[in-house]
């Protein structure tokens, strides 16, 4: 299915073209300064329909200027900004991972670290900071004689580099799409305005964790700018993979693997792609963290059910919470962390899946509580009523369980809800702004633990 094409308005009232496809999270995927989304769609399906499959929610867009965004502006890296913070309000994303083609790296570099609360993790593809870094190399050089002299032959050339000699009729497609996306002035607009961009000084100031790639046997970028951007950005890795052409490599085993498990985590890797064999970390980066949303459930009032039932009797009801927690864990992808006798933690790669996850507990508890064998009978003596708490980041992962500032505010979350409700941190709601979901703002709340009160949300999910 073809996505719907939308539009959203810049700040200076520039329309820019835009869809988002999917759920889970949001990812923002920069192709270099010119792009046409429907031609782009046409040529690459495939690659773009895999990531709903792998838990993303793709947003995609032409920068203004190209394809069927207004052709106006002049390319700047103001422009940029105005435009991508278009498509996220459009599409009610707060925070986002941003993946970046090539010539887009330094715009995106810079957006991350002068909106660091819009980007909750960053991939660099064969990226440069700053023009000067590659314009030495013969290919540039003469890419760039070209685009001054001949534009028809200038995108014939730059598509069979970007996909290689032999890769058949997507040259020529890809060629075709560039000159329908922008005139030969536009281009050179482009080009001459990522020729101006100098990115390395905001590299220290991007916060989010970042992943830089680059393909062994492709020679637009030499590997030193690769070793600098990976040592300049304060929390940064780098792989290097096998492969020989620019974009041709974004669909392999490899890159898929490596792009899901630097964003969703290990666990959401099909099982279908291969090891990551051949890749290669640099020793000298460390590896940035998985953004995870954490749940915690907790059965309100564990200690005097065990003191009216008796330890079995409140072993039977307890074991109730536990099989449709399971349950329903299994059903919505989460992956159990541990139990702790009267409740649960789990993590989910996908907020949404997390959500529905927690709702799906509340009412199934909720259901148990008025039926017995399947048949309706008068409320239970003992009713079970379950607390749950989610909030979302960069757990630390060590022994099969999970540590860090994300986890501990889920628990205090959960510990803030009263027996039948569902609380949520504001990135939580944030990232599931858009979705359908009920959000009640119970305000800001002290948090055992946390210096500052948290904004909590109750999720409304009775009926």
């Amino acid at each position: 299915m073809e996505p719907r094409i939308r539009y959203a308005k810049t700040a200076d009232g520039v329309r820019i073209a835009c869809y988002a496809e999917g759920e889970g999270l949001p990812l923002v995927y920069l192709l270099p300064l010119s792009g046409h989304l429907q031609l782009d769609w046409d040529l690459f399906r495939g690659n773009y329909e895999s990531f709903p499959r792998r838990g993303y929610r793709l947003i995609r867009y032409d920068f203004r200027g190209s394809g069927l965004s207004d052709h106006a502006g002049n390319y700047s890296v103001e422009e940029f900004t105005l435009d991508l913070e278009a498509v996220l309000a459009r599409f009610g994303v707060e925070a986002c991972a941003i993946f970046a083609n090539g010539p887009s790296s330094p715009f995106a570099i810079v957006f991350s670290a002068t909106r660091p609360q819009h980007v909750s993790h960053l991939v660099l593809h064969e990226p440069f900071a700053a023009f000067d870094q590659i314009a030495g190399g013969s290919q540039v050089r003469a890419l760039m004689a070209l685009l001054d002299s001949d534009y028809v032959v200038f995108t014939e050339t730059i598509a069979s580099v970007f996909f290689g000699w032999a890769a058949g009729d997507v040259p020529r497609r890809y060629a075709a799409l560039l000159r329908e996306s922008q005139t030969h002035g536009e281009a050179r607009r482009a080009a001459q305005s990522m020729a101006s961009l100098d990115s390395r000084p905001f590299l220290s100031d991007v916060r989010a964790p970042t992943l830089i790639c680059h393909h062994r046997g492709a020679s637009l970028v030499p590997i030193e700018v690769l070793r600098d951007l990976s040592s300049g950005i304060p929390n940064a890795s780098l792989v290097v993979m096998e492969g020989e052409t620019v974009a041709g490599d974004i669909n392999s085993p490899q890159m898929r693997e490596a792009v899901d498990e630097f964003l969703l985590g290990a666990a959401s890797v099909p099982s279908v792609v291969p090891p990551l064999a051949s890749a290669t970390v640099d020793a000298a980066a460390t590896a940035g963290g998985t953004f995870r949303t954490i749940l915690f459930t907790d059965v309100e009032g564990s200690t005097a059910i065990t003191q009216r039932l008796g330890d079995e009797g409140a072993r039977e009801v307890l074991r109730e919470h536990e099989r449709i927690v399971r349950e329903a864990l299994k059903a919505h992808g989460g992956a159990e962390v541990k139990t702790m006798g009267d409740g649960f933690m789990a993590s989910f790669a996908s907020a949404t899946k997390a959500l529905e996850c927690a709702i799906a507990i509340q009412k199934a508890i909720q259901e148990w509580n008025q039926t017995a064998r399947g048949e309706p009978v008068e409320p239970r003596a003992e009713e079970i009523r379950v607390r749950i708490g989610l909030n979302a980041g960069e757990p630390i992962a060590e022994a099969d369980d999970l540590f860090g500032t994300a986890v501990n505010m889920a628990a205090r979350i959960a510990a803030k809800a009263e027996g039948g409700e569902i609380l949520v941190s504001d990135v939580v709601r944030q990232l599931l702004a858009g979705k359908g979901f009920v959000f009640a703002d119970r305000g800001e709340m002290p948090l055992k633990g946390f210096e500052e009160p948290v904004r909590l949300f109750e999720v409304r999910w009775t009926t």
